[in-house]
């Protein structure tokens, strides 16, 4: 991933992280999704806008809140999970990109590098249910962390996974992709928000067809 001039791509042809109402799902999955996501701060929690606090101790308690983290991600059908999100200040998050793909769990994480080149896709959060928004991201990050042992590692991702580590990350400084998108998209997130309605921002070619 070298360094390259600043540039911003086109709208991310994929399906927004963390969608709100995953089709097709059968009335069992979507019980545990509905117990899953009660867990889950919802926006207006002051929690989500808290700076997490670096985590010191990798004991028991630790390995129970990964597991538990690991369970409501998967039975809410998210991608990725901050701890702020379960009203827990410690910089631990997960994430699996892929049904298939193994939940990858990081500990105190620290973006080391992200390219210039940016990409521009929607982002829901089980936070904002209901809403999506366009955020703009590095296509690359670089990242270093613990996993639930103590042990270091580093991650080097890009595209979907990139986008989704740095949602993430965004949670546990207190940040929310509301902060991440324009002007008018903020407004309509938040008057969807206070009326319990949903939003997405229109797109130039809908209704063109006329």
């Amino acid at each position: 991933m070298p360094d390259e001039p600043a540039t911003a791509v086109e709208l991310e042809d994929q399906e927004p992280i963390e969608a709100s109402e995953p089709a097709g799902l059968d009335p069992e999955a979507q019980e545990r999704r509905s117990a899953a996501l009660a867990q889950v701060r919802k926006f207006g929690d002051p929690v989500l806008r808290s700076p997490a606090s670096p985590v010191s101790e990798f004991d028991r308690t630790l390995a129970g809140e990964v597991e538990r983290m690991v369970s409501i991600m998967r039975d809410g059908i998210g991608v990725g999970l901050a701890a702020t999100q379960l009203g827990r200040l410690r910089r631990v998050l997960v994430f699996q990109v892929g049904a298939d793909a193994p939940a990858t769990v990081m500990v105190n994480p620290e973006v080391e590098w992200s390219s210039d080149e940016l990409i521009m896709a929607e982002e829901g959060c089980l936070s904002l249910p209901g809403v999506i928004v366009d955020v703009e991201r590095p296509l690359h990050v670089r990242v270093q962390a613990r996993d639930a042992g103590g042990g270091a590692f580093l991650v080097e991702a890009s595209g979907l996974e990139a986008r989704v580590i740095q949602h993430e990350i965004d949670h546990l400084d207190g940040v929310l992709i509301l902060d991440r998108t324009t002007r008018e998209q903020r407004r309509g997130a938040l008057r969807a928000l206070r009326e319990g309605e949903s939003y997405a921002p229109p797109r130039p070619d809908e209704g063109d067809d006329a």
